[in-house]
């Protein structure tokens, strides 16, 4: 018998009746956690060590519980980092990927053309995730980041240490006063949920992410209402910025931006399963 195939059967089955979508990839998951091994290896094995049946059971009832993957595991992958994460930070998602993406393209942009290293700031910077992709994937880039929550700020910390990347504690609204007109790319995955859509989120999220990193106001558009703000005198002339909103908010949440006047190429950009993901513009000349 396949002690191994037959563990991730049965936890598949128990996560898909939990109601968790990504049953079988989280099953794989959390045994390969137990196991020690990576996803690819857990082909190549038959039996399981003394004591690993039972740790994995564990994890799969508190996975069936709705507790988050990751804060299982102690671990997130984004883009081509590994973050530290666990209770008190938000979990970086997938889709966040493509707003980092967006700032690591503008930061190369500015180092080609400018000859100078580019200046970007992330505000809100949660685990840390936005901060250090951009770190390791633009060589002699100056990366500043802030965050309020002082939990996150603590898995920030231990996530950024060795980078490079600057970190401070602190609001958004006020952050790196002494960077005003220096900043090449403002960057942020805000909070953007409604209060009133309390109950229509993901379980994981509503019960393990900090509630300060997920809402904002009564429409949601509260903290990007104060970025746009902040990212206008952050930024030089012609320096660009960038923010992660809801998919609800593809027309409200670059129309914060097109409204004040001070910005042009406002454009919303789509995710991977073509939903409105992330709005960006351009401080005007």
């Amino acid at each position: 018998m396949n002690e191994v195939r037959a563990a991730r059967r049965d936890a598949t089955q128990r996560l898909a009746e939990a109601g968790v979508a990504s049953a079988q990839r989280d099953a794989e998951e959390l045994l390969a956690h137990v196991l020690g091994v990576r996803l690819g290896e857990l082909a190549l094995l038959e039996t399981l060590p003394d004591g690993a049946l039972g740790e994995y059971r564990s994890l799969v009832e508190r996975r069936a519980a709705r507790e988050p993957l990751q804060h299982l595991t102690g671990r997130a992958g984004f883009r081509h980092v590994e973050l530290l994460v666990g209770p008190g930070v938000f979990v970086p998602r997938p889709e966040t990927e493509l707003l980092a993406g967006w700032a690591i393209d503008a930061a190369r942009e500015v180092q080609g053309a400018a000859d100078r290293p580019a200046v970007v700031v992330d505000l809100c910077t949660g685990s840390g995730a936005i901060a250090k992709s951009v770190a390791h994937e633009v060589p002699g880039a100056r990366v500043y980041a802030v965050e309020l929550g002082e939990s996150a700020l603590a898995w920030a910390e231990r996530n950024l240490a060795g980078t490079g990347v600057e970190l401070r504690a602190g609001d958004m609204a006020t952050a790196f006063e002494e960077l005003a007109g220096l900043v090449d790319v403002v960057v942020c995955n805000p909070p953007y949920i409604p209060l009133a859509a309390w109950e229509s989120v993901a379980v994981e999220a509503r019960d393990h992410d900090p509630t300060l990193a997920l809402f904002s106001g009564q429409d949601g558009l509260d903290a990007i209402r104060v970025l746009a703000g902040r990212a206008g005198t952050l930024l030089r002339p012609g320096g660009v910025v960038g923010a992660e909103h809801a998919d609800v908010q593809g027309e409200s949440a670059p129309a914060v931006f097109a409204r004040s006047g001070r910005w042009t190429q406002v454009r919303d950009h789509r995710d991977l399963a073509g939903r409105p993901r992330f709005v960006t513009a351009r401080l005007a000349l």
